[in-house]
């Protein structure tokens, strides 16, 4: 049993007072964004209300402060996800990114002709795209391994795919459409002993804000998650990496601040972390960022957890009692977190959506980013609802009997 207040958080996130049409706001869509708690809010409007400035730059209080803040949260997110350095931690946009960076920094200098290039057909776009095309680029081997019928990764599919030629792994620990815990600790273990020098980037969009992480342990080579899913402000995210790959590789952008030297003919590149962050950064995402995740840490990790295994639990309980109803992954409950998709029989999609939505009850339908998976599942598109910490067992009554409504209503 969890120990959360719920009430309690529910009341430090203003939007979910709000009312359209007198109906209270159900959202519903967390996979996608999570809302902002005011203490997020106020930390964002108090950056551009008392000491707005560049970083890294002016030798005034309010660029000393917006530096000290900015480089404070550098140390809150390593410690968050159990980095041994804080440089191991560079600030993107979000996830989509870090990815990015990863796959030009790091992939156009280490991918070669030949080399093979592996993922799951259950990865978001975003862990999917960068490395199809960067292999098509360097003519290098793209991979796909397939997934179980309760939505986990074929372990036996994936390391037969694991030989000498294996030059990155990039899988997700939490799927944004099933929301399947994958065991990542133990394939990383595996993967490392077919091949010691593979490189592994873990997608933790949807772990991060779920469970406890700690890098150190999983000994993942990359990490990448954004802040907007776990509270935070939108467009900021991270990439973790560890020190000695950062190190080896080249920029990804190039501009003011990530160099140390420029003259005609050359330029000397600054140090970890700076190299990576080139021009002025999202400096009120940062300082948002750190807010929530200290929110975050107010809460013990196994509560939040705890919460959203059981209420995921409970919706996936209460879902299957609706007619004609086909929830895709793990049905049984337990294994999956946040993250329930689903379609109902001879009900489009997007007309549920739509119901659902004309009740101020918010989900996402459609292929949620993840085709190739959804093309397994020999489906177009599903319905996704997607919980985090402030949601209720009430909220998941009316959207069953919403739900229950709306069949009614499509299939006459």
């Amino acid at each position: 049993m969890h120990h959360l207040s719920i009430e309690k958080i529910r009341n430090d996130f203003p939007i979910l007072k709000t009312k359209t049409k007198g109906k209270p706001l159900i959202f519903l869509d967390n996979a996608s964004t999570s809302q902002k708690p005011a203490i997020v809010i106020r930390a964002v409007d108090e950056f551009y209300k008392k000491y707005n400035s560049n970083i890294h730059r002016g030798l005034y209080g309010i660029a000393e402060r917006a530096t000290k803040e900015y480089e404070e949260t550098r140390k809150v997110v390593a410690d968050f996800i159990g980095a041994k350095d804080s440089a191991e931690i560079i600030f993107t946009s979000g996830t989509t990114e870090a990815v990015n960076l990863t796959a030009f920094s790091w992939g156009e200098k280490n991918v070669k002709r030949g080399d093979n290039i592996i993922t799951t057909v259950s990865e978001h776009h975003s862990n999917f795209v960068p490395w199809q095309q960067l292999a098509k680029r360097k003519k290098a081997n793209f991979l796909v391994s397939p997934i179980l019928a309760d939505g986990t990764i074929d372990q036996n599919s994936l390391l037969k795919l694991i030989t000498n030629k294996a030059k990155l792994i990039a899988i997700t620990y939490i799927s944004n459409v099933l929301g399947t815990i994958n065991p990542i600790g133990s394939i990383i273990q595996a993967i490392r002993k077919k091949n010691k020098n593979a490189k592994i980037l873990i997608d933790g969009a949807q772990a991060v804000p779920h469970l406890p992480i700690n890098v150190k342990l999983l000994d993942c080579d990359f990490l990448v998650f954004s802040g907007h899913k776990m509270l935070g402000p939108n467009g900021i995210g991270t990439l973790y990496a560890k020190r000695e790959i950062l190190e080896n590789m080249p920029p990804f952008l190039y501009g003011g601040h990530m160099v140390k030297a420029v003259n005609i003919k050359d330029a000397a590149f600054n140090d970890v972390p700076w190299k990576f962050e080139a021009g002025t950064q999202n400096i009120a995402g940062v300082i948002g960022l750190k807010t929530a995740i200290n929110y975050l840490k107010s809460v013990p990790d196994k509560e939040i957890s705890h919460y959203l295994q059981e209420i995921t639990q409970y919706a996936v309980a209460q879902l299957l009692t609706i007619p004609g109803i086909t929830i895709y992954g793990k049905t049984g409950g337990k294994g999956r977190i946040g993250t329930i998709s689903f379609n109902i029989k001879g009900a489009h999609p997007h007309d549920l959506a739509q119901i659902l939505g004309n009740n101020n009850i918010c989900v996402r339908a459609g292929h949620h980013c993840a085709m190739p998976l959804h093309r397994a599942l020999g489906i177009a598109s599903s319905i996704r609802a997607s919980f985090y910490i402030y949601n209720t067992k009430e909220e998941v009554e009316i959207l069953k009997k919403t739900l229950l409504k709306a069949r009614r209503i499509l299939n006459n």
